[in-house]
């Protein structure tokens, strides 16, 4: 019993052994093979809530084709960027772009915990300066986490409620706010 343990175990090393010798050739051959793929996959990889807050954004902000200091799905371009203003992306480009700008936001937010993805969303569209006026991060700053009717009140454009900005904060609301 103790040598088929003993077997069974010198075994699993040795198939470790092997794995990781031929994963080391792979990347110092420079061949991607299935190690190179798996890196390359963990490192675009996202939470499912980062996911979901990409998926809200694209749904309204569309694909923005000749808008001006706007590209992508709502990129704002400023001094620095490697992009131009009116610059038509393809989509790859857009949702790379976008996925850097909400990964930037992120780090922004990051001490507010789970509420940060939710601050990022709202600061991709409204900007970082609202955000940091706004009665949402006051109450999050605070430890008051009762920001619903707050978060929600930012659905207007000139002054005037509008629909679709109503629609947008509650689904990001519903979708990105963690209890």
């Amino acid at each position: 019993m103790i040598t088929r343990k003993f077997n069974s175990t010198r075994s699993s090393l040795r198939q470790l052994f092997w794995g990781v010798a031929v994963a080391l050739f792979l990347v110092i051959s420079g061949s991607p093979g299935v190690l190179g793929a798996a890196v390359k996959t963990a490192q675009n990889s996202f939470s499912p809530e980062f996911e979901k807050a990409v998926a809200v954004i694209k749904k309204y902000e569309g694909l923005h084709k000749n808008k001006g200091s706007l590209i992508g799905y709502g990129h704002k371009v400023v001094a620095g960027d490697k992009y131009k203003s009116g610059a038509n992306l393809t989509e790859a480009q857009a949702d790379k772009l976008l996925r850097e700008d909400l990964r930037k936001l992120c780090a922004k937010y990051r001490s507010f915990g789970k509420d940060s993805l939710l601050l990022s969303a709202l600061a991709y569209n409204c900007g970082i300066g609202v955000v940091a006026k706004s009665s949402v991060y006051k109450k999050l700053s605070k430890g008051n986490r009762n920001i619903k009717s707050s978060y929600l009140s930012y659905n207007r454009a000139r002054g005037k409620v509008l629909s679709q900005l109503s629609k947008r904060r509650k689904e990001e609301f519903e979708t990105l706010f963690i209890p």
